[in-house]
């Protein structure tokens, strides 16, 4: 069952189906939690993620936080997120960061992710996201080395800091390092993420070439994650076609509102309230 869970959070199988696993051990749960949220089934993830941020365990009570984090920033939550990401770096008070783990399923790699996490919620409340991003890294750095999924979230956040900054140029470098990264992985989740962050790089270069590129790594992930089941990354991917096609930008913000609402349909009351709420939502 580990392995099973581990490809489909981290691996080649994300649309996987996991409901066997809400019975087993707590980090099988987490797992769980992880695969269920990348296929928008926000309630059920966040049942099983609730329970967590409440076990002994607190590494597995940090990664559970902190997941619960990224899955409100996926419906614009970012103060909500920013709170659990704090809970998800306090519950590590004292707790030696060891990395013993190749996808950062340990103390190292709950570190990273609660400060990575902070990171990205800073960019969407207006905080110091940079200096956030500085010490996220350096952390990884000193503590979990050039693991992949930590490397990938902090390429994903500076790309997005710099993107927010009106840089795309200096945001190029981490999005395509973020592809690449996760696709020698072998973490599909992660690559289509990273291609649609490359995507919005592009687009936001203003030169036809970038503009051709984006749209076609757009085109591909949307039926991508359609097939697969991902649809948190269907309706950004559509929204950012909608930008780019000004001749079929109704049909593509139809699309995005269409998968958000089946998503929503799946998610929690927070979350529903969160996506109401956020002007990062259509």
């Amino acid at each position: 069952m580990d392995e099973y869970l581990r490809d489909a959070a981290f691996g080649g199988s994300p649309g996987a189906d996991v409901s066997k696993a809400v019975l087993g051990t707590p980090r099988q749960r987490w797992l769980a939690a992880v695969v269920l949220g990348g296929q928008g089934r926000y309630a059920a993830a966040t049942a099983l993620l609730t329970e967590l941020r409440h076990t002994s365990d607190p590494v597995l009570a940090s990664l559970a936080a902190s997941t619960l984090a990224s899955q409100r920033r996926q419906v614009g939550g970012h103060a909500a997120a920013r709170r659990l990401d704090g809970e998800a770096l306090a519950r590590l008070a004292g707790v030696e960061p060891v990395a013993d783990d190749p996808d950062c399923v340990d103390a190292a790699g709950a570190l990273a992710d609660a400060l990575t996490g902070l990171a990205a919620d800073a960019i969407g409340v207006g905080g110091p996201a940079r200096r956030l991003h500085v010490v996220a890294a350096d952390t990884v750095e000193r503590f979990g080395g050039h693991r992949w999924r930590s490397g990938v979230r902090l390429d994903w956040v500076r790309a997005e800091i710099e993107l927010a900054s009106g840089r795309p140029e200096e945001a190029l470098e981490p999005a395509q390092r973020a592809v690449d990264t996760a696709t020698a992985a072998g973490a599909i989740r992660h690559r289509v993420k990273s291609r649609m962050v490359l995507a919005a790089t592009l687009t936001n270069l203003h030169d036809g070439v970038s503009k051709e590129r984006a749209e076609a790594l757009l085109e591909c992930d949307v039926r991508h994650n359609e097939v697969l089941g991902l649809h948190p990354l269907v309706w950004p991917c559509a929204l950012l076609l909608a930008h780019l096609r000004p001749d079929g930008a109704d049909a593509w913000l139809e699309r995005a509102k269409g998968v958000l609402s089946c998503v929503l349909l799946r998610a929690d009351p927070a979350a529903r309230t969160l996506a109401a709420a956020s002007v990062w939502v259509p």
